[in-house]
């Protein structure tokens, strides 16, 4: 988001101060339709001019409660799911098949909040059907050895670090983002067969009372660029709209 965010105001100077939230689009959909949120005693009474979730449920129910106007909402990007470990992967998890291991800690998203939770119950699904689920989800949570979290992508690399858990599925993205940071963290590829790569769908709207409507909209254009594609990936996203590179790529 740094990076999106300099890119952005440098091809809009107009826009000097930008204000976003990197929590779960769960949680911030839930602050939407509250009308704000408290956060270490403070009130957020701000009003979003952009929202963006990874599943096209949120569009719809802001639909539905009159927050954005129908179908004012467009896919602009995608992402897959994999395994994060500890550098070297002590626990030699080498398959989804592994976390349902009586012996290992899973850091699990919790599907109340996080809906990357969905995706992976249903990577789960494709990997070991409704046992595996059961087991991760149900005995394994019931014994301690599946931790819920409520913000996944900090608390499962703090997780990792620690020794606290041995694994936790994440966005691809995470992985890379955690190695840029200097953790000592390693990937475990699922496979594109249970990746979801094909389902990762990433929604991004203006809600209709936007403060700064004009400001959302040259927003909105900006992420269907090929420049802010590109950044989303460099970070490892798969982009829906064709990038320069992805242009080259294809040329014959």
């Amino acid at each position: 988001m740094d990076e999106l965010i300099r890119v952005f105001q440098e091809e809009h100077a107009d826009v000097e101060k930008i204000f976003y939230e990197t929590l779960p689009p769960g949680l911030e959909l839930k602050q939407i339709l509250a009308g704000g949120a408290i956060f270490r005693d403070r009130v957020i009474d701000v009003v979003p001019d952009i929202y963006a979730s990874v599943t096209e449920k949120a569009m719809e129910r802001l639909e539905r409660e009159g927050f954005i106007t129908k179908g004012d909402y467009f896919l602009y990007l995608h992402n897959r799911i994999v395994l994060m470990v500890p550098e070297g992967n002590p626990a030699q998890i080498v398959s989804v098949a592994d976390l349902g291991r009586e012996e290992v800690r899973v850091s699990q998203p919790n599907p109340e909040y996080e809906d990357i939770a969905y995706y992976i119950i249903d990577m789960y699904q494709q990997a070991g059907r409704e046992g595996l689920v059961h087991c991760i989800m149900e005995e394994k949570r019931a014994e301690g050895t599946t931790i819920l979290t409520v913000v996944h992508h900090r608390e499962t690399p703090l997780r990792i670090i620690e020794g606290t858990v041995d694994v936790g599925p994440v966005w691809a993205t995470e992985v890379i983002h955690a190695r840029q940071s200097n953790l000592l963290v390693d990937m475990v590829e699922p496979g594109e067969d249970l990746d979801q790569r094909d389902r990762i769908n990433y929604y991004i709207c203006r809600l209709k009372n936007a403060a700064h409507p004009e400001n959302a909209v040259k927003f909105l254009d900006f992420i269907k660029s090929a420049r802010a594609q590109g950044i989303y990936e460099a970070h490892g996203f798969v982009p829906h709209f064709k990038t320069s590179a992805q242009k080259k790529r294809t040329r014959c």
